[in-house]
């Protein structure tokens, strides 16, 4: 079975700036997003081996949740402005490196992977996401794992895995998140009701909606009152974190990368005085004193 590697890009390429706080290139230039983002890369594809492999990139915030939820992402801090530029250096990279990426205006990365996931694992593709996003949980299947960089063991999880860290089966995630909201995303949850009271909740009346079917169940009383209260929030919270359908079309051909312009990389890598990886390609650089 091929394996399909699709990478969060955005998430890696935050934490890649933030995991090495000072680098930088010969004219003085950040580099430590653009370091960190091709050795995380580089080792992802080492263990995995992937026959196919894509970064998405997020193309801005849904105009659907943005609607149903003006402040949805609203308490996100601007991008650090040494973090901007790295990212068309990155895209550079991929380029000559002959990986594929993607970024739709107006098109969440999550609603892209998850696309790209489901088409691929259709057709009989393993598909493996790396992310730290729990919104991914709820995609996770046979054929659909996930790769968390937090998880040091790096182990792909599966339906086991989702179950350990939120309580609840994969097909429960949007249910569990709509009900405690998520604070990354700025979607308020119902007062009072974290992870464990909603995994709790999830675990008696399966869904959502039956649970409202049953709300005189629910044994304490605080928290039936704040689910009664709070019932049309998590109703729209539902639509909030479900991940949405969006154009894309799953084109092996496209994924198998193409072979790297050696040439434009050792280019990249002078520029940013990335020593070591200049090495690797077959010649030592004529500059002296880089990285």
């Amino acid at each position: 079975m091929r394996r399909l590697l699709v990478i969060d890009g955005h998430a890696y390429a935050y934490r890649a700036f933030h995991a090495i706080r000072e680098l930088r290139g010969p004219q003085g230039q950040p580099t430590n997003a653009i370091f960190g983002f091709i050795k995380m890369l580089e080792k992802m594809r080492a263990a995995l081996a992937p026959d196919l492999l894509i970064v998405v990139w997020d193309g801005g915030l849904s105009a659907e949740r943005m609607a149903a939820l003006p402040d949805y992402k609203a308490q996100r801090p601007e991008m650090p402005g040494e973090l901007r530029p790295q990212f068309d250096e990155i895209s550079s990279y991929l380029s000559a490196a002959g990986i594929a990426e993607f970024c739709g205006e107006g098109v969440e990365a999550d609603d892209y992977i998850g696309c790209l996931a489901q088409q691929a694992a259709a057709a009989g593709v393993a598909v493996v996401i790396a992310s730290s996003d729990k919104d991914f949980m709820q995609l996770v299947t046979e054929r659909i794992g996930l790769l968390n960089p937090n998880d040091k063991s790096g182990t792909i999880w599966g339906r086991s895995e989702v179950f350990a860290k939120a309580g609840v089966e994969p097909e429960q995630v949007v249910d569990w998140l709509a009900l405690m909201g998520d604070a990354v995303d700025n979607i308020p949850g119902v007062p009072g009701v974290g992870p464990k009271t909603a995994a709790a909740l999830l675990a008696q009346f399966r869904s959502v909606e039956k649970m409202f079917l049953r709300l005189s169940e629910v044994k304490s009383e605080k928290t039936r009152a704040a689910l009664q209260t709070a019932a049309a929030d998590v109703r729209r919270n539902l639509e909030l974190v479900r991940l949405q359908s969006v154009p894309c079309d799953f084109a092996p051909e496209k994924l198998v990368g193409c072979p790297a312009d050696k040439e434009k990389l050792r280019s990249l890598f002078a520029r940013w005085g990335f020593n070591g990886m200049l090495a690797a390609l077959g010649k030592q650089p004529q500059q002296t004193e880089l990285i």
